[in-house]
């Protein structure tokens, strides 16, 4: 990746860190609509120790605040297959599967989910 790549995303992904004290808990990232689209991608990642304590459920109400202030329509994730907590989340939060896909030269397998 180049460094012009790097600035572009910084410029087009917003990126929240959240940390209890000086605990790092997770982070979320929002990716706004595109010109040609008015979806949005919201990803809320909670630290293994971290999960249970409602943690996930402030980043991800964050996250989905932000994208739809950006003008958001639709709303989607992306979760990695082995993911079960994430997966979980998703689904509890309405989400459901639109795709499934291993990038390329990868192994590890993705889902997208939308927001129904």
């Amino acid at each position: 990746m180049s460094l012009d790549e790097v600035r572009e995303r910084v410029r087009r992904h917003h990126l929240e860190i959240a940390y209890l004290g000086d605990v790092l808990v997770g982070c979320t990232t929002v990716r706004p609509p595109a010109n040609d689209t008015a979806t949005a991608t919201v990803i809320a990642r909670v630290l293994a120790e971290h999960r249970g304590q409602g943690f996930g459920e402030v980043l991800y109400a964050r996250g989905l605040e932000q994208a739809r202030a950006l003008g958001a329509e639709v709303i989607e994730t992306v979760v990695l297959t082995a993911n079960e907590d994430g997966l979980r989340f998703a689904r509890k939060h309405g989400f459901v599967e639109i795709e499934r896909y291993v990038l390329p030269g990868g192994t590890a397998e993705w889902i997208d989910l939308r927001l129904a």
